[in-house]
C-alpha cells in the first residue's frame, strides 16, 4: 500500500485507490469476484469501504501481485484462511461480568 489509512469510519473508492495504488475498476471488480468484499454504499450510491474492507484489499493485492496467485487461487486461499479461523469463546473475563451483572439484576429485582 502506498499510504497508511487515515482515521475514518468510512472511505470512498478514490481514497481506497490513493491508499492501495490500484485503480478503482479494479477495486470494482475485485467485488464481483470476491463476495466478502462488499463496501457499504451510500443512498448517492458511493461505495464506502471501512478498515475491515482495506485490510482485505491489501490481502487480495498480495496474494495477486506478491504470490502470483489467479483470482480463483486467491478465492480458494481466503476460503482457507476464513475456515481455519475459530469463532472467539467467551474469555472468563465476560462470563465473570455477566456473572456479575446477573447478580446485580436479581438484587435489584429483590428491592422492587
Amino acid at each position: 500500500m502506498t499510504g497508511g489509512i487515515p482515521d475514518k469510519l468510512y472511505l470512498r473508492i478514490g481514497e481506497v485507490s490513493a491508499i492501495t495504488g490500484l485503480p478503482a475498476s479494479v477495486l470494482r471488480y475485485w467485488e464481483s469476484e470476491f463476495g466478502s468484499l462488499a463496501p457499504k454504499k451510500s443512498s448517492t450510491g458511493q461505495r464506502l469501504y471501512t478498515k475491515k474492507d482495506i485490510e482485505q484489499i491489501a490481502e487480495i493485492k498480495q496474494l495477486l501481485y506478491a504470490e502470483k496467485l489467479t483470482i480463483e487461487g486467491a478465492r480458494k486461499r481466503l476460503a482457507v484462511k476464513k475456515r481455519q479461523q475459530k469463532p472467539e469463546q467467551p474469555t472468563e473475563k465476560l462470563s465473570t461480568i455477566i456473572e456479575d451483572v446477573k447478580v446485580e439484576l436479581k438484587n435489584l429485582r429483590d428491592l422492587l
